[in-house]
């Protein structure tokens, strides 16, 4: 039985066809959120353009939509509307691993229909717009090329990740970057980004661009649009061409791409074009719109889908200490991680690269016997979970998937994808249908950012797309600085690999990029806070078994924290500065605050506890944590809701609690 329902009673508006078909140039039609704050516009004349204003103050100006086709068909040019109809949607969605059980889907729709059986669909919601394109014909069809534009009306800051290629094709990459932040007159021209981006807008307004319900398309990477102080949608052409190639062999790269973006069937509904809109920047630590406009799960059980954490081993280059055996990737040490996993009750061991042969995934090496691996996790209760590059996974796909299920495998990391063109998004699809029918999780790091795909598929659990912890092994970034971005712009789209959980920490002055004893940027109580703030239902501890037992407190805290949640709630934050956030697991509530590089003081709201006394278990920087990150300080409290906790961040520093009720 779906855990998803929709039982709603919807308030239908119907415009009569005779009052509407063949509608004459310059005619419009509004559409307005529940709240009546935002406002869609939606003009027909010799083209479709639409429009949208948030409390009155212009978010988009007019901007063109259009599709075209083979031969030069023209989706939107001298349109003609045949139908329309308007509905009010006030129903609730029963979330599957989630930062909330059930989400409230309130929402008002505009459907337009127009002759050349093509359509229209706009939704308003409080948080944002968003719309999408569906058509209705007998033959598949060939989309040259989508019109995606959102013009803004002024020149306003926009926080922007580059593609920045190394190679040849700007369209394969890893979808992680830094985010520039500039104004919209100075993106590079010629250059393609991948969302989400945010744009400043004024009065403390912010408006976010990505998309959902992407299937059998490819997906939309934004750049300078035509007009001044413009977005807009470009697309990669289908792969013609491909040959092996990037790490170890584990890529497969388009040498040749069409001219033409997708080949698809001819009655569907296109991916949804998204516009989130926040009046304040906490709103953006809160956002279901991706979630909401997926498609529905196409999975009937999902009882055996099991979200938790992992004992992970390649940041931390397995390097255990104080054990008879040689560390490494062989079959001792993952009976090492798997007793680590038990006594912490961490559910998962993963075995990333190197424990196949290079290029292979049905063979392991001699220093693996994985029935042994399997088989004494297995007792234990601990899930056994392995790393698959592309291209083996793709040309032994079912194979692999069969053999590794039978053999009592809980779920595959599939790494290296690297493109999101419409043939690499069927292989998410058919990677996520085909791993559901052998009951296989899946997690995609070297992915694209998701688009609602964990929704339709639940066993996928988890995303990388994002600049994550690994990059501390090679790189200088500012990560306090990143870590404060990533939550309201990345994290709009879904969860997010960034994998957490460093025991070494140094500040600024003392950080350096070590490849295998890494270290984090910022203080220790930043690394805990991240596994309440960052949603990850699949969450890695990064550091290896000898740090962690040698860091008790610290690890009680991240191993008792939840990976998905019955309720979320935003506190307070602003955009590259700082993110405050609860989320509670039945009776018991979780809070994390992170900083940038600059210390400061918050006031921590309790009213989101429901009356009663609490107990409050607090990691919060020690007061040497600006010269020495790993100095914490670890108290226990009591608190009531409604109380106002004063807490100090250090400089890239963070704030953790687990409140539960008192005893």
């Amino acid at each position: 039985m779906l855990r998803f329902k929709r039982s709603l009673l919807s308030l239908i508006f119907v415009i009569a066809g005779s009052n509407i078909l063949l509608a004459q140039k310059d005619s419009g039609f509004t559409l307005e959120s529940p709240n009546s704050e935002i406002h869609l516009e939606v003009k027909i004349g010799e083209e479709i353009t639409w429009s949208v204003t948030n409390n009155s103050q212009q978010v988009i100006s007019p901007s063109r939509i259009a599709m075209t086709l083979e031969q030069g068909e023209e989706l939107g040019s001298r349109p003609e509307v045949r139908d329309s109809e308007k509905e009010e949607i006030n129903t609730t969605i029963d979330a599957i691993n989630y930062k909330k059980d059930v989400i409230e889907d309130n929402y008002n729709q505009l459907t337009l229909k127009f002759k050349k059986n093509f359509g229209l669909i706009f939704r308003a919601y409080d948080t944002g717009v968003a719309y999408r394109f569906t058509t209705s014909r007998n033959r598949d069809l060939t989309i040259v090329s989508e019109e995606v534009n959102f013009n803004f009306p002024e020149d306003h800051m926009v926080y922007i990740p580059y593609a920045n290629d190394p190679a040849n094709d700007v369209y394969q990459i890893s979808f992680e970057n830094r985010y520039e932040h500039i104004p919209l007159s100075e993106i590079v021209k010629d250059t393609v980004a991948f969302a989400p981006v945010l744009v400043e807008l004024p009065n403390g307004m912010k408006a976010a661009i990505t998309e959902a319900d992407l299937e059998s398309y490819p997906g939309m990477f934004l750049k300078s649009g035509d007009k001044d102080f413009a977005l807009k949608g470009e697309f990669a052409g289908y792969p013609l061409e491909e040959e092996q190639g990037g790490h170890n062999g584990l890529q497969s790269f388009v040498t040749k791409r069409a001219d033409y973006i997708a080949k698809t069937s001819g009655s569907r509904s296109f991916p949804w074009r998204i516009l989130i809109i926040s009046n304040e920047d906490k709103e953006l630590l809160n956002n279901d719109m991706v979630y909401k406009l997926a498609s529905a799960p196409r999975i009937e059980n999902t009882s055996w889908i099991e979200p938790g954490k992992v004992a992970w081993d390649w940041w931390n280059d397995w390097n255990i200490s104080g054990v008879d055996f040689p560390a490494g990737i062989n079959t001792e040490t993952y009976k090492y991680y798997t007793d680590f996993a038990v006594e912490h009750g961490i559910e998962n061991i993963l075995l990333d690269e190197g424990w196949a042969p290079r290029g292979e995934i049905l063979n392991t090496i001699p220093a693996i016997d994985l029935d042994e691996i399997i088989d004494y996790a297995g007792s234990k209760g601990v899930g056994v979970w392995l790393w698959s590059g592309y291209l083996p996974l793709a040309q032994n796909m079912d194979e692999a998937l069969a053999t590794y299920s039978e053999m009592g495998v809980k779920g595959l990391k599939v790494d290296f994808m690297n493109r999101d063109d419409q043939k690499m998004v069927n292989f998410y699809y058919e990677l996520s249908r085909k791993a559901a029918e052998h009951k296989l999780m899946l997690d995609f790091h070297g992915s694209y950012k998701p688009t609602g795909l964990q929704r339709t598929y639940p066993n996928v659990v988890n995303f990388e797309g994002v600049r994550g912890l690994e990059n501390v092994k090679w790189s200088n970034t500012d990560f306090p600085l990143y870590d404060t971005r990533v939550p309201y712009i990345r994290m709009l789209a879904g969860p997010m690999d960034y994998t957490p959980g460093a025991m070494k920490n140094a500040n600024n002055a003392n950080f350096r990029a070590i490849n295998s004893a890494p270290m984090s940027q910022g203080t220790r109580v930043h690394q805990l806070a991240l596994y309440v703030l960052y949603e990850a239902p699949f969450n890695m501890l990064a550091d290896n078994p000898t740090n962690y037992m040698d860091e008790p407190e610290s690890t009680e805290f991240i191993a008792a924290v939840p990976t998905t949640f019955d309720e979320t709630v935003a506190l307070d934050g602003k955009v590259g500065e700082y993110a405050a956030i609860a989320r509670r697991k039945e009776d018991t509530w979780y809070v994390g605050a992170i900083t940038n590089w600059n210390s400061r003081d918050l006031e921590i709201d309790l009213s989101f506890l429901p009356e009663g006394n609490y107990e409050a278990v607090i990691f919060k920087d020690g007061i040497n944590a600006n010269r020495e990150a790993t100095d914490y300080k670890r108290e226990v409290i009591d608190v009531k809701s409604g109380e106002q906790l004063n807490v100090h961040l250090a400089n890239g520093g963070g704030w953790a609690a687990r409140i539960y009720p008192a005893q």
